[in-house]
């Protein structure tokens, strides 16, 4: 690779096809904690070096809870990576986030319960800080991009991440619009915090598909409207893309670069070699 890789996208496969994305190459990824969930594929972008991953896999055969996030944060943080923009389907928990809109949320809540959270255990334990879980400096320039690409854009707002693949019942989805949740999803935890345990910034251009099941004068969540949706944004987000890779800033001004930086609290002497070697791509600079 010739220029180090500053950005990448978690997203559907279908962003590798949009237009002034050149020099485009495959690369097959073994990680200590398995294979990617797809290849990565690393092209020029708007003069930049952009890496993209297919989340769940290449004709979407991956349920949310059997992506291998791990892999896939691990694999990008070897490439260079310093920035990820989450592209994912949401449905939306109040009425003004229409269908159509985009949602960059700046909160989690993770409902989920059947995965892996962490890059850490194996005798080295760490306690990242994530009060704030999205990077507020790349939110801010995904923010600009959006607005530039001409999308109706609401900032901010709690993004509640369940276990999936099913949808949400009346009572569950009813439930988290009383709990305060804007918007739903499958895949945002654990992959946002894995990305601040690798000191990865991290922001989410949630597309809002549907208003999950609550509404009562709305047909419920398939999968038929879902990808309708998508669809019909694929544009909006494959400019925005382009909007963010000619503006993006080269330094990082955030807290996101040192994650690690106090939350380590194994001593040294006390770390397995084996899990040392393991994560030293992620802690070598700390120990």
């Amino acid at each position: 690779m010739a220029k180090q890789v500053l950005l990448a996208m978690i997203g559907g496969s279908g962003l590798y096809e949009m237009p002034g994305l050149r020099n485009t190459r495959e690369y097959n990824i073994d990680t200590p904690f398995g294979k990617t969930s797809a290849p990565v594929i690393i092209g020029e972008l708007e003069g930049q070096s952009v890496a993209f991953l297919a989340r769940h896999g290449i004709g979407h055969h991956l349920t949310p809870s059997e992506v291998p996030y791990r892999a896939n944060i691990y694999a990008l943080k070897s490439l260079g990576v310093q920035r990820i923009i989450s592209i994912s389907a949401c449905g939306s928990l109040k009425e003004e986030f229409a269908p159509g809109h985009i949602v960059i949320p700046d909160q989690i809540y993770d409902n989920t319960h059947g995965r892996t959270r962490s890059f850490f255990g194996e005798g080295l334990v760490a306690h990242v800080s994530v009060a704030d879980p999205f990077c507020l400096d790349l939110s801010d320039q995904l923010e600009s991009a959006v607005g530039a690409a001409g999308g109706v854009l609401h900032r901010n707002g709690a993004l509640i991440t369940i276990e999936g693949p099913r949808f949400s019942t009346k009572a569950e989805s009813n439930t988290y619009r009383t709990w305060g949740m804007s918007i739903i999803g499958m895949t945002a935890s654990p992959e946002a915090f894995l990305a601040r345990e690798a000191e990865i910034c991290y922001a989410t251009m949630a597309h809002v598909t549907d208003y999950d099941v609550w509404h009562v004068s709305e047909a419920p969540v398939t999968v038929e409207i879902v990808i309708q949706t998508l669809n019909k944004n694929t544009a909006l987000a494959q400019e925005a893309v382009r909007s963010l890779a000619r503006n993006l800033k080269h330094e990082r001004r955030c807290n996101c670069t040192h994650a690690l930086s106090t939350a380590l609290i194994t001593r040294k002497e006390a770390i397995p070699p084996e899990t040392r070697q393991k994560l030293d791509l992620l802690v070598n600079k700390y120990l």
